[in-house]
């Protein structure tokens, strides 16, 4: 049973192969089992493919199922329409574009199964460039939000200066009047005089002026500091909206990116290995010597070829002879007074039809 399906797999002519030798089966069987267990990788690496887009284990199975199809039909298509020549030239120009197209269905296969077969290394290089990702993102925002979070700051700091400014004249002033009192500056006559009344009079002024200024300094800062946390939570939720974008940054295209980044020798085998498997029907059929089953196959195939060709040779004969034929048989009658003579009655009488006719038609108009 098992033979059966290889050699199905193998796109052999059955029932030519079932009066071969036992070797000559073996290798059909062999080249058959090649096409089969390409197509069986072919699906699990279009499965995985797929699943690292959709997420889904029932659409990757899906579509891994009918990629496998698609590559089984291609193989069985490449390794069943390979004909053994008398030249070895021959034989390899005429297998190029099939192991060409084998390349090509190699490296897509290869692709996805060397994804997975590193994927802890490429877990790896993907989390780099996250971070980098996600640290130029927050300066990206943040320089978005900066123009705004400085000028708040700076109105907040130069609020805070004039407090400060005026902090100092009062203190100054403060200092002024004590001093005049106990005589150490000023006049330096201790006691309270007309000149301690000024100053006491003047740090009187500036404290009430220093009161208003820092009552509404202060509810202006008070503003400017809840529009600063309202502008640093935009900030920040901005970041986390963007977040997820920079998580989901796993994708197919940007695993197949990673793994470019990782060392070349590895993954060169293994897309070597699967060139391997994908052109050895090709190239066993190309090195195996004319076969059993290849003189049999030539034998029916020449043998249509010349039925065919006797076929079209006798049915081109045929016409050429009937023509030939029919071209003395309208000869003969061309010349015979009998038809000649009918002929020219008919059409006399056709005629003089017509003229009655025309002479109706013109009475009418008249």
């Amino acid at each position: 049973m098992l033979k059966k399906f290889f050699i199905l797999c193998s796109g052999a002519d059955k029932n030519l192969l079932s009066g071969c030798s036992e070797g000559e089966q073996t290798k059909f069987v062999g080249i058959g089992a090649t096409v089969f267990f390409t197509a069986v990788m072919a699906f699990i690496a279009g499965s995985y493919a797929l699943y690292t887009v959709f997420d889904n284990a029932f659409i990757a199975a899906a579509f891994g199922f009918v990629w496998g199809l698609l590559i089984f039909n291609l193989d069985r298509f490449i390794v069943s329409t390979i004909r053994k020549r008398e030249s070895f030239t021959n034989e390899f120009l005429q297998a190029t574009p099939r192991l060409v197209l084998a390349v090509i269905i190699a490296i897509v296969i290869s692709k996805p199964l060397e994804i997975k077969i590193f994927e802890k290394e490429i877990n790896t290089v993907l989390l780099k460039e996250k971070n980098a990702m996600a640290l130029n993102n927050k300066k990206e925002v943040a320089n978005y939000f900066k123009t705004d979070l400085d000028k708040n700051k700076m109105q907040t700091d130069s609020l805070k200066s004039e407090m400060a400014r005026k902090e100092k004249e009062v203190a100054a002033l403060y200092n002024s009047y004590i001093t005049e009192a106990e005589g150490t500056a000023g006049t330096k006559k201790m006691g309270k005089g007309p000149i301690f009344k000024e100053k006491f009079a003047a740090h009187r002024v500036a404290k009430a002026e220093l009161e208003t200024l820092k009552k509404n300094n202060e509810t202006k800062i008070a503003d400017l500091e809840a529009k600063a946390k309202t502008l640093q939570a935009d900030l920040d939720k901005k970041v986390s909206d963007t977040q997820p974008v920079i998580d989901g940054f796993d994708g197919l295209m940007a695993r197949i990116n990673a793994l470019g980044k990782l060392p070349l020798i590895p993954s060169l085998f293994i897309m070597l290995l699967f060139f391997a498997v994908e052109t050895a029907p090709i190239i066993a059929k190309l090195l195996s010597p004319k076969g059993e089953y290849d003189f049999k196959l030539e034998d029916l195939e020449t043998a249509l070829k010349t039925t065919i060709s006797q076929d079209v040779y006798q049915r081109q004969l045929l016409v050429k002879t009937t023509a030939e034929i029919h071209d003395k048989v309208y000869a003969d009658i061309a010349d015979d007074r009998e038809i000649f003579n009918k002929q020219r009655m008919t059409a006399k009488t056709l005629m003089d039809l017509q003229a009655d006719s025309f002479l109706e038609k013109q009475k009418k108009t008249l």
